[in-house]
């Protein structure tokens, strides 16, 4: 096995702690565009909200934003804005008002809802002609040296220790089941510049990584770290990194 930059390895050990450091934000474009298909500006609610990426986008175009997560840590550690409200509270069970939300997001989380009862709630808090949206984004690409490694690393080596549920998102949602009248969203991308550290960080923070690391395979992981570090060079020069962004929008 070739070296690697000092540290490196250590990232495998850190990836929680670094979630919100790493997760990749969604460009300013999309909050723009969701705002500008919703009906009104009275109210986005974001859905399994983490610790709010898109829900503080939202907070540009709308008058009152709701984040909901099942998770107190992720809400704890969301960023305060004062149109804002952070809660604690599953999708399938939104303390909200009947027919009060213009917009309804879902950003990275809808393969863990147990849909039917979510899109339920969603038919009582949506206003006439609200949106719902659920997004994801796909598997990163890089340049084409870095990428096949990657894409083996993805596929081959730590996709068995992804939940099955990841090949929704990877999918884009398309075979989600999706009741409301489509919308056609435009082809947006997230896109990045980062060096070595940034990338190794944003991969620690993968539930597979988790998962395979418990399994006591981390020499998966070390090993895809000497590589793509001899592919890198210079782990401190930037390297163009997208995810391709998924929606399946719709009218309520």
């Amino acid at each position: 096995m070739s070296s690697t930059p000092s540290g490196l390895k250590n990232w495998f050990d850190q990836g929680g702690q670094a979630y919100a450091r790493f997760r990749p934000e969604y460009p300013a474009e999309l909050a723009a565009y969701l705002a500008s298909v919703a009906p009104d500006a009275t109210l986005a609610v974001d859905v399994g909200c983490g610790n709010g990426q898109l829900t503080g986008q939202l907070a540009e175009h709308f008058t009152a934003v709701v984040g909901l997560d099942p998770s107190a840590d992720q809400v704890a550690h969301a960023t305060p804005r004062t149109n804002v409200d952070y809660q604690c509270a599953p999708a399938e069970q939104m303390p909200l008002a009947d027919h009060s939300a213009s917009l309804i997001t879902a950003a990275q989380a809808a393969h863990w809802f147990d849909l039917p009862a979510f899109y339920a709630e969603v038919r009582r808090i949506a206003r006439p002609s609200a949106v719902l949206a659920l997004i994801s984004y796909g598997v990163m690409r890089l340049d084409e040296g870095l990428d096949a490694r990657f894409q083996q690393f993805y596929g081959q080596e730590i996709g068995p220790y992804w939940p099955a549920e990841r090949r929704l998102v990877d999918s884009g949602y398309a075979t989600l089941d999706f009741p409301f009248a489509p919308l056609a969203p435009p082809a947006m991308a997230i896109r990045l510049d980062w060096n070595l550290e940034e990338f190794l960080g944003y991969i620690a923070t993968w539930s597979a990584v988790r998962r395979a690391r418990e399994a006591g395979r981390e020499d998966i992981l070390h090993r895809f770290a000497s590589d793509i570090a001899d592919i890198w060079g210079d782990p401190a020069s930037k390297q163009a990194i997208s995810w391709p962004i998924n929606m399946r929008i719709g009218r309520v």
